[in-house]
């Protein structure tokens, strides 16, 4: 076997079609096209939300909402969550615990605009955790613990 002469099965490749080229040719005069309409002129495509000429549903809806382009989103991570990478080792209680550290234990996958500390369960280990934002509940927990919580 030779690269220079593997080929493609028979009827695996076929040529384009050629329309518009003579009544012999099959295709010829309106190229399939059928008799005038919308579907028969050039550029034709309907949307996938054409409704037929009424007005589409989602012009007949009111919008609603607002998205603020400004606003901050975090990652956020919970105490018990902390407690149970610690007790599997993913994390070093000793080292302070930063979005940083939590990315190099591909505990979280991105850094979106800060880390968010939150109190659900609950943390026995003294931990030094440096974020941007933490519940009240969650700072008197890490206190209570040994630990200290501090800002970037």
């Amino acid at each position: 076997m030779k690269l220079n002469a593997l080929m493609d099965n028979l009827g695996a490749r076929t040529g384009t079609k050629r329309v518009g080229r003579g009544i012999g040719s099959g295709m010829g005069k309106t190229s399939g096209r059928g008799n005038k309409g919308q579907k028969s002129r050039s550029g034709s495509r309907k949307q996938a939300t054409f409704q037929g000429g009424q007005m589409p549903i989602l012009r007949r809806f009111p919008k609603f909402g607002f998205n603020n382009p400004f606003a901050k989103e975090y990652v956020t991570i919970n105490l018990g969550d902390i407690e149970k990478f610690i007790a599997s080792g993913k994390i070093d209680a000793k080292a302070p615990i930063t979005i940083d550290s939590l990315m190099t234990a591909k505990i979280i996958n991105r850094t979106k605009d800060g880390l968010k500390v939150l109190a659900k369960g609950e943390i026995k280990t003294a931990v030094n955790i440096v974020a941007d934002k933490w519940s009240k509940s969650a700072e008197a927990a890490i206190v209570k613990a040994g630990g200290t919580i501090k800002n970037k």
